[in-house]
């Protein structure tokens, strides 16, 4: 077998928004530079807003400036940059059963994913380093953090490992909802070159410069059941994770990633695993 290589990097430069395709990616501690800097948070009880909750966030466009501002693009919508806040009043939002501060964009953008979505959501910003999230301590060293991604810094697929969920998929009794893209699974990472389910076995791996942990499998959600193109929800692929990929209670596809060293990853960068 040819020695795995990464074949896709993603950012997502707002959480639960479209991705964005890049051909390298700043690997900084907290995740890939630029990405999940940005959310959405309902209006009036300050709490994360993803596509758990509304899968039309997916139809959401969103690509990062220079500066890491951003132009946001939407359905019926006319396309608006917004700059990243100033220094300023800083306020507390809720993501999941946690808090943290960060900055308010201008209204205006708040109005415009608002008037999209049909519910008042105001936008919001992550630009400071003390902001970062805790990861999750059992699975931590002290003083590793997390920007606005549900868990871990980075998130890892394989594409043979897809194609043998796609086969599961087929055999199945939802065989119409198949294949499904690797999308779905919202991955920073591509790689391609592997046996199926190989990345079970991985505890650090060398991608490119740079030297990962990986802590655990990613648990799937609801969000993978949403067509990323068109926001429409099936059972797939939570059925067939739920009969073949049940690990520890959980529906598993991927491995999470935190980074143990800095570095630039490349598409076409070679995977080694070290432990």
């Amino acid at each position: 077998m040819t020695m795995p290589k990464v074949s896709a990097l993603h950012v997502y430069p707002v959480k639960s928004l479209r991705a964005t395709s890049t051909p390298a990616a700043v690997v900084e501690p907290w995740g890939l530079a630029g990405d999940r800097r940005w959310m959405l948070v309902d209006a009036d009880t300050g709490k994360a807003v993803t596509q758990r909750e509304d899968a039309r966030l997916a139809l959401i466009g969103a690509v990062l400036d220079e500066r890491g501002g951003l132009r946001l693009t939407a359905p019926g919508r006319q396309p608006l940059d917004v700059a990243v806040p100033p220094p300023g009043p800083l306020e507390t939002v809720r993501i999941f059963s946690g808090t943290l501060e960060v900055r308010p964009a201008d209204e205006t953008a708040s109005a415009w994913c608002s008037a999209y979505l049909g519910m008042p959501v105001r936008l919001v910003h992550l630009d400071r380093p003390e902001s970062r999230r805790p990861i999750d301590p059992e699975y931590a060293r002290p003083g590793e953090t997390v920007s606005l991604a549900d868990g871990f810094p980075l998130l890892v697929t394989t594409t043979a490992s897809l194609d043998a969920l796609n086969a599961l998929i087929a055999a199945g009794d939802r065989a119409d909802e198949g294949p499904l893209p690797m999308n779905r699974f919202r991955p920073n990472a591509v790689v391609d070159g592997t046996e199926a389910w190989a990345e079970d076995g991985w505890r650090r791996v060398r991608i490119g410069e740079v030297v990962f942990r990986v802590p655990k499998p990613c648990g799937r959600c609801v969000i993978t059941t949403t067509d990323q193109g068109t926001g429409v929800r099936g059972r797939e692929p939570l059925r067939t994770l739920g009969r073949h990929r049940n690990i520890n209670s959980q529906l598993v596809f991927g491995q999470n990633l935190v980074p143990e060293t800095s570095g630039t990853l490349h598409v076409g960068d070679p995977l080694t695993v070290v432990e």
